[in-house]
C-alpha cells in the first residue's frame, strides 16, 4: 500500500510519500481501506519532534501520523464476525495511522456511518466533532449568550458557531484574514479579521457598545487569547479548547470571570469520550452539526502540513487516497 511516512523529525518535507508492506489486522481487529483520514494541527508539531502537554508522545520512528480513518472494512482478525466485511465505518483509533491506503483498527472502536453521513464528514465528526459537542456541554449557552468565538473559520469553531446560533446566541467570530471571516459570516454571525489591529474595538462595535461579551469559546491561546478575555463583561466564562499556543493568565476575582480549561476537563473523562463521538457523528448524519470538510490526495499530505503551518487551511483538513 502507499502511506506517508515519518522516518526524522523537522520540517514538513520529511513526509515522504512511499509503498510499504499491507497492515494485517490481529485478533479482534478490522482493517479498513481509507478513503477518508483527518490531519490535526497538533501533528504538525509533533512531526517536528517538539513535545507539547497537548500533544501525546511523540512516536517512534518510522511513524504514520492520523488516527481518524473512515473506509470500508476489507478483512477481519481472528475472533472477529464476518458481518464488518464491506461496512462503511469511521473510527478514531486507526493504526499504522490514517496517512495510508490501510489502516487497523480494534472492531470495538470503530462506529458504523450513520446513513447520511459521508466519509469525509465522518472523519471531520469523529474527534473534531467529538471535541466541539465535549465543549458545547461544558459551555452551557443559551440564547442570553454573547458568544466570541476565536478561531472560528477551524474545524471546532464552525461547528461551536453553528450550535450557537441554533440556540439564539449573538455571536461574533474571530478568525485569521479576510477570506475567513468571510466564511464565518456565510454561516450567519458576524465576523472579525484578527489580524487587522484594532479588531476587539470592532468587536465591542458590531455588538453595539453596550452588551459585553458574556463568553469566549477560545482555540488559539496566546495574545489573541488575552484579548478577548478583555471583552468579558463581569461574571462571564472563558473556555479554552485546544489552543494551539497556551496563554497563562488568571482572571481577576473582581471581575468574576471564570476560566475553563475545557481540554484538561475532557482528557480527564476519558469514559465520556465514546458518547461524544456517537453523538457528533449523529448530529452530522441529522445535519445539526455540518462540518467544513477541505480535502488533500493523500500524497500532498507534507504541501498540506506546510499549509496548515502557515494557517492557509479552514474547516477540517482530510486527505484522502
Amino acid at each position: 500500500m502507499h502511506a506517508v511516512v515519518l522516518r526524522e523529525f523537522g520540517p514538513a518535507e520529511n513526509l515522504r510519500y512511499e509503498t510499504v508492506p499491507d497492515p494485517e489486522p490481529g485478533p479482534g481487529q478490522v482493517r479498513i481501506a481509507v478513503r477518508a483520514a483527518g490531519v490535526h494541527f497538533i501533528e504538525t508539531v509533533m512531526r517536528a519532534g517538539a513535545a507539547s502537554d497537548l500533544a501525546p508522545p511523540l512516536p517512534e520512528l518510522p511513524a504514520v501520523f492520523g488516527g481518524e480513518v473512515a473506509g470500508v472494512v476489507d478483512a477481519v482478525g481472528p475472533g472477529v464476525e464476518g458481518s464488518w466485511l464491506g461496512r462503511a465505518v469511521v473510527t478514531a483509533s486507526g493504526t499504522p495511522g490514517g496517512y495510508a491506503e490501510l489502516a487497523v483498527a480494534g472492531a470495538d472502536q470503530v462506529y458504523p456511518l450513520p446513513q447520511g453521513l459521508g466519509f469525509q464528514d465522518a472523519v471531520a465528526m469523529v474527534v473534531t466533532g467529538a471535541t466541539a459537542v465535549g465543549l458545547l456541554d461544558i459551555a452551557r449557552l443559551t440564547a442570553d449568550d454573547v458568544v466570541l468565538v476565536t478561531s472560528a473559520a477551524g474545524g471546532v469553531g464552525r461547528l461551536v458557531v453553528q450550535h450557537a446560533l441554533a440556540v439564539g446566541a449573538t455571536v461574533v467570530g474571530a478568525a485569521g484574514g479576510a477570506a475567513k471571516a468571510e466564511a464565518v459570516r456565510k454561516l450567519g454571525a458576524e465576523a472579525v479579521d484578527y489580524r487587522e489591529d484594532g479588531w476587539d474595538d470592532t468587536v465591542r462595535e458590531l455588538l453595539g457598545g453596550e452588551r459585553p461579551v458574556t463568553v469566549v469559546l477560545d482555540g488559539v491561546g496566546g495574545i489573541l487569547a488575552a484579548t478577548a478575555y478583555e471583552l468579558i463583561g463581569d461574571g462571564g466564562r472563558f473556555v479554552s479548547i485546544g489552543s494551539a499556543s497556551q496563554v497563562d493568565f488568571t482572571p481577576a476575582s473582581e471581575r468574576g470571570v471564570a476560566y475553563v480549561d475545557a481540554l484538561l476537563d475532557l482528557l480527564a473523562r476519558p469514559e465520556d469520550r465514546a458518547g461524544y463521538q456517537s453523538r457528533a457523528l449523529d448530529a452530522g448524519a441529522h445535519g445539526e452539526l455540518v462540518p467544513a470538510v477541505q480535502s488533500f490526495p493523500l500524497s500532498h499530505a507534507a504541501e498540506v502540513h506546510a499549509a496548515m503551518e502557515r494557517r492557509e487551511t479552514t474547516g477540517k483538513v482530510v486527505l484522502v487516497p
